[in-house]
């Protein structure tokens, strides 16, 4: 009996065209753990507002990064998903299930569903918790298998924020840039809205002074202590001075308050002081995608120099190179 691998991505549109992208956010942005408002708010803001106004732009800015082999993130993911099953070998069965598109987590799990598994380990591809991605992973899969007669064990991963084999990974994939030739080095993370990370604080611990100085018992699911824990064992691992980088947060929608500080701010603040290099990770993202390598490699380059600056440098997403591939295997086996 084989042991199911479920690797789980974001998602992405089928491709460049606008009913195309129409449909892929309405699926994202439907998800009420994604927008976390009054459903009839979320329906009106979602289908009157964001899909038909956005999807035109969005699709233009897929239509940037969109490759031969279709969509980056779609075929980074598939890329992955062939070499750990290399890697692992015949007594494990890797699959790929995007939370929103294709292919669907519903028709990827009814899948192993005929299959004589003996267990399923569920591994999301953001390294950090949040509700609106791994817990929306989760909660999905629940959803599916909740109809099957036999539900064999499932083990899900919450999250791999400080996985010595992803950090090692990451760390591989910035040496290769020579960080200490860069003026200041930005560790740049999906944002979230804060009422988001507040909702699922017990401890009243959340946004409060130095609140992210460590990860312990009290923010231990907490998305944005995560993030800073993650860029910590970067900066230990490339040998960074605490003044040498800044933690920030990028892809804010909407006029909400957002985890702080904003990406584009902090670029801004950095120009002014007169940096003229900058090095940027995104370790909130495995595969490269339209947030890397258009947000912070296009847009962010873009206005960078706008306030001055010469050049923003981006560290490609692990993808598929062989140190987060045996990070991969490693976490598996420790499940």
């Amino acid at each position: 009996m084989k042991t199911g691998i479920l690797l789980v991505n974001l998602g992405t549109p089928d491709s460049y065209s606008t009913p195309d992208v129409r449909k892929y956010l309405r699926e994202f942005l439907s998800d009420p753990r994604v927008i976390d408002i009054n459903p009839v708010g979320r329906w009106m803001l979602v289908n009157l507002i964001i899909a038909p106004f956005r999807s035109p732009k969005s699709a233009k800015l897929y239509k940037h990064i969109w490759t031969e082999n279709g969509s980056p993130l779609l075929h980074l993911s598939n890329r992955q998903k062939q070499l750990l099953q290399e890697k692992l070998g015949n007594g494990y069965q890797v699959e790929l299930a995007m939370r929103y598109g294709n292919p669907g987590i519903g028709k990827v799990m009814n899948d192993f569903a005929k299959q004589d598994l003996k267990k399923i380990i569920v591994l999301p591809l953001f390294p950090q918790y949040a509700s609106a991605t791994t817990g929306s992973v989760h909660e999905k899969i629940m959803s599916v298998i909740q109809h099957w007669q036999v539900i064999p064990e499932i083990k899900f991963i919450n999250s791999y924020c400080n996985d010595t084999g992803f950090i090692h990974a990451f760390t591989e994939a910035g040496r290769k840039h020579h960080p200490k030739n860069f003026d200041h080095v930005l560790f740049s993370f999906h944002g979230l809205p804060e009422r988001q990370i507040t909702k699922a604080d017990t401890f009243d611990h959340c946004l409060k002074d130095n609140c992210c100085a460590s990860l312990g018992e009290k923010n231990n699911y907490c998305y944005r202590a995560q993030c800073f824990e993650t860029a910590r064992l970067l900066a230990a691992g490339l040998q960074l001075p605490f003044e040498k980088y800044t933690v920030c947060f990028q892809s804010r929608l909407g006029r909400a308050e957002w985890i702080k500080p904003y990406a584009s701010e902090t670029i801004i603040h950095r120009a002014a002081k007169g940096d003229k290099k900058i090095l940027v990770f995104a370790p909130a993202f495995t595969s490269d995608c339209l947030e890397t390598i258009y947000e912070i490699g296009m847009e962010y380059d873009h206005l960078f120099k706008q306030h001055g600056g010469e050049k923003i440098q981006l560290v490609e997403s692990l993808n598929d190179q062989p140190s987060w591939i045996e990070a991969m295997a490693g976490i598996i086996s420790a499940n």
